[in-house]
């Protein structure tokens, strides 16, 4: 790779060394210049304007934990068929075929997950 190659990588390097250097002065002068006046009331736990209810370490029941399991089975599924849906007609019938078995496979674990009641908002 030639010099005259890595010239047009100049503007990038710029880029990436000015972000560096804003997130270094945020991290490393905020708390020098900021405020440093502690209150009981500023180290209580912030919600929405009111005053905290119970224990913040309440537990959350499974259900919750499935939905978001499924959300984020859905969202890597997306993550791989938009890309498979650009070049489909590249793939072939090879292409065609592991993405049917891929998405056989996310079917089956949303039909298990409905039959076990995981999608029941009680």
């Amino acid at each position: 790779m030639g010099a005259a190659v890595l010239v047009e990588y100049i503007p990038l390097m710029v880029l990436f060394a000015l972000a560096l250097a804003v997130v270094l002065a945020i991290v490393f002068v905020t708390p020098l210049v900021g405020p440093k006046k502690y209150s009981e009331e500023k180290m209580d736990a912030f919600e929405c304007g009111s005053d905290p209810i119970g224990q913040a370490r309440s537990r959350f029941s499974v259900k919750f934990y499935l939905i978001a399991i499924t959300f984020i089975v859905f969202d890597v599924e997306a993550v791989f068929v938009i890309p498979w849906a650009v070049i489909f007609q590249d793939l072939g019938w090879y292409g065609f075929g592991v993405m049917s078995f891929f998405l056989a496979i996310l079917t089956l674990g949303l039909v298990y997950e409905w039959k076990s009641g995981g999608l029941e908002w009680d």
